[in-house]
């Protein structure tokens, strides 16, 4: 496979995260997390739309390989004739030279690409329709403590996980620390989406607590909580760089656990 980079498409350095750390005998202090790098990869077959997927920006040509053999899209790693790859607003897009014969299974993979994606940008054909505009949210800066013990306090609301192991859990909180609502899934984002239909079905307003995630928090989970209204968002792990940038916009506090403490993320976002 020939690779062409139509301009300089160079591995990222790993923006820092900073906030301040509350643990749980109170004490604060500031931190700094280098936090994983997250972009839209425009997937263009012959230059024809194909996917957007979320991912690192690094290794671009396996995961080109390895997304199109797997997709069942080409047949043979011979197939992938070559790959250009240019920087983009938004992201990466990745331009594969296929065979005809491909791009006609590329039509079917599309449709079934975007039905079973786990995510709201995974399976897009376009970065336009992977960020839309989000609303603003009824701004609220966390109080450390509360989240703190939301966050630990979660895993016995679990209900689910205790028995099977292997599933997502959305949590929402009262701003007072009372536990409301809990909705699990094998999928992190149909678990959040099951959250919020769950508070709109009960006619809570997501605006009077916060949002708890037992799993990793990416772009698509800051979307869905900005577009449901949730004011703060905390989770198990650090966001990643483009979910802080992304709910740095939109007003939403961003929480991460750390140990016995957690960390509320400068509102400023990522530098």
């Amino acid at each position: 496979m020939r690779v062409i980079r139509l301009d300089d498409v160079a591995d990222p350095s790993l923006p820092v995260g900073r906030g301040l750390r509350t643990g749980a005998d109170g004490s604060v202090r500031p931190v700094a997390w280098h936090l994983a790098e997250e972009a839209a990869i425009a997937f263009l077959l012959n230059g024809r739309a194909f996917a957007v997927m979320m991912a690192t920006p690094a290794d671009l040509e396996d995961y080109a390989l390895g997304f199109l053999l797997t997709e069942r899209v080409i047949a043979a790693p011979a197939d992938l004739e070559e790959m250009r790859v240019a920087p983009v607003e938004g992201g990466l897009a990745l331009n594969c030279i296929v065979p005809p014969r491909a791009e006609v299974a590329a039509a079917d993979r599309r449709r079934s690409l975007a039905g079973r994606a786990g995510c709201g940008l995974c399976g897009a054909e376009t970065l336009e329709a992977a960020f839309p505009s989000l609303p603003r949210v009824a701004s609220r800066r966390p109080d450390p403590g509360i989240v703190l013990a939301a966050l630990l306090a979660l895993p016995a609301l679990q209900q689910r996980n205790a028995r099977d192991r292997s599933t997502h859990a959305a949590a929402f909180f009262r701003a007072d620390g009372t536990a409301v609502l809990v909705r699990e899934d094998v999928g992190r984002h149909n678990a959040l989406d099951k959250l919020g239909g769950a508070l709109l079905g009960a006619g809570i307003d997501p605006a009077s607590g916060f949002g708890v995630l037992s799993s990793r928090m990416s772009v698509e989970m800051v979307q869905k909580a900005a577009i449901l209204g949730l004011p703060v968002l905390a989770s198990v792990s650090a966001p990643t760089a483009l979910a802080l940038s992304v709910a740095a916009r939109a007003g939403l506090a961003v929480c991460a656990q750390s140990g016995d403490g957690v960390v509320v993320f400068d509102s400023a976002g990522p530098r």
